[in-house]
């Protein structure tokens, strides 16, 4: 089997944009906010945008299953307060849920959090709890600059983050660190911003003593970990270099970059030739396609 731990709904009904347009154009008048009845998402709507993109890929390139979550750049957590976030992704986690429901299997949930800047973590918690215990979602999004490219949030190893953290280890499943929309002028999101934050992210645990508080907590660094695999040399002499067990597969299938790679021939998210590509044994590359995604996300035992 095939697991591809890193999907996003990039392709959903327009009816979900319509309505976060309106709530952003609306966030400073809580009374003109769209009421969460307004949106209509049908399930045919939902077959229509995933069997024509995410499952044709999947079926494409024989990949059997796919983690999936909110698109991205779509969580904006530095737009608007608490109550905006709180509703945007209690809306969209919603929706990944009914597409696990109608495609068992083939998509497994992951949900995002309403993260807000300078706002307690301990408001993410029910969000939280609801993804796990009432959808089964098997791993949360965690942003760690919910500023949205202005960094105004300690780093992952202080204190602020430890209720998430200690609800993660509770229900012992992973997060994924995963930034969303950049607003600073400085950082092009997929292009900078989104590589920054995981050399980021896997600088500030690799500096931090967290998982001594939390033995058991699991990280996902996406997106080949950012510049991390380019500076094995620094690491190296700070650590040690990343084991093949630390290792999955991912596509970020249908992602930030779209389209064909002229020079190949491949789509720039077909991820998995490279892994067959490999000089790896079977072993190595069960380990890598669905061993290591088995053990990180337990969840993944009871539904695939």
């Amino acid at each position: 089997m095939i697991i591809d731990i890193h999907g996003h709904y990039t392709t959903a009904p327009p009816a979900l944009e319509a309505w976060r347009n309106r709530q952003v154009q609306a966030m400073d008048t809580p009374a003109q906010q769209p009421k969460v009845s307004e949106l209509s998402i049908q399930d045919d709507d939902i077959k229509e945008t995933i069997e024509a993109n995410q499952l044709a890929k999947m079926l494409e390139r024989g990949i059997d299953a796919q983690i999936f979550s909110p698109r991205a750049s779509f969580m904006a957590h530095h737009i608007g307060d608490f109550s905006v976030s709180s509703v945007w992704s209690s809306i969209c986690n919603e929706l990944i849920h009914r597409v696990t429901q109608l495609y068992p299997g083939r998509f497994i949930g992951g949900g995002m959090l309403p993260q807000s800047p300078g706002v307690a973590t301990e408001t993410c918690v029910p969000e939280l709890e609801k993804c796990i215990t009432e959808y089964g979602f098997v791993t949360m999004n965690l942003n760690p600059d919910p500023s949205g490219g202005h960094w105004t949030s300690p780093p992952l190893t202080d204190r602020y983050w430890y209720p998430i953290y200690e609800k993660l280890v509770e229900y012992d499943i992973p997060a994924m660190i995963h930034v969303s929309t950049s607003c600073n002028a400085c950082f092009h999101t997929t292009g900078a911003h989104y590589l920054n934050a995981d050399t980021t992210a896997f600088m500030q645990c690799l500096h931090g003593d967290l998982f001594r508080d939390f033995p058991t907590l699991r990280f996902i660094i996406p997106h080949g970990g950012g510049a991390a695999p380019y500076h094995w040399g620094r690491f190296r002499g700070l650590t040690q270099v990343i084991p093949l067990d630390n290792v999955l597969f991912a596509s970020e299938m249908i992602g930030a970059v779209r389209g064909i790679d002229p020079q190949t021939g491949y789509h720039f998210d077909d991820t998995k030739r490279y892994i067959e590509a490999a000089e790896l044994d079977a072993a190595q590359k069960y380990k890598i396609f669905e061993g290591n995604a088995r053990r990180v996300y337990p969840g993944l035992n009871n539904l695939i």
